[in-house]
């Protein structure tokens, strides 16, 4: 009896402290300014030492600002992307350092991975990240209070065109293009993600930016989308 109570309430404690936290999460950032039309791609999981370069040359050529939410061990071992996103007027944020979920994180680790990657990504690029996406959009309860201490704030999305499950870039910029409204935030991947989601993001992307602006939309970071 004692250990089936014990049991219950370390399930009850977790639950509080992960599932729980996220009956703030309307408070977070899901989409931007309605009265203009702009809309900001977002880019997770990166950066790829393949991919991610592949993708800042289109959206170079098409002269399209991203906000890329990276990882931090993966952005250590790519310094120069990371150093190039900034000089080409990307928005460099925080996605954790090791894409660990939050909800298998204790305040400690928590605060490890929204630091450390901070620290990391102030270093690279010359000025401190502002926006921080959970990995999984899973959180806890001892997130915001390290987003706090680090100035960062709690970013999500309000379209996906593909999440667990792989879709095709015709059916990605279908999606995109018929969800798209004034203050959306895109979520795409640069990396990981789903198998072979870097590939299919790159194929999209001309199209899907060609969309949005045959559409009126403005294409910008998500700073800016915030104003």
């Amino acid at each position: 009896m004692t250990l089936g109570r014990l049991a219950l309430g370390v399930a009850a404690a977790w639950g509080a402290y992960a599932w729980g936290a996220h009956v703030v999460t309307p408070a977070c950032v899901w989409r931007g300014d309605r009265a203009r039309r702009r809309i900001a791609l977002t880019f997770d999981d990166g950066p790829d030492p393949a991919w991610t370069p592949r993708v800042l040359d289109l959206l170079r050529e098409r002269r399209v600002p991203g906000s890329f939410f990276l990882v931090g061990e993966r952005a250590a071992r790519a310094p120069e992307t990371v150093r190039r996103m900034a000089a080409e007027g990307h928005e460099v944020a925080s996605h954790g350092w090791s894409h660990r979920s939050l909800w298998l994180c204790g305040p400690w680790r928590t605060g490890e991975e929204i630091g450390r990657t901070h620290a990391l990504l102030t270093a690279l690029a010359g000025s401190e990240p502002r926006h921080f996406r959970p990995p999984w959009g899973m959180v806890n309860a001892a997130m915001f209070g390290a987003l706090r201490r680090h100035g960062e704030r709690c970013v999500f999305w309000s379209i996906q065109p593909e999440g667990l499950r792989s879709a095709p870039p015709d059916l990605q910029v279908r999606h995109v293009l018929r969800r798209a409204h004034a203050g959306a935030i895109v979520d795409l991947h640069d990396a990981e993600g789903t198998p072979g989601a870097p590939e299919r993001v790159l194929a999209a992307l001309p199209a899907m930016i060609d969309g949005l602006r045959d559409a009126g939309y403005d294409p910008v970071t998500v700073t800016a989308l915030l104003g």
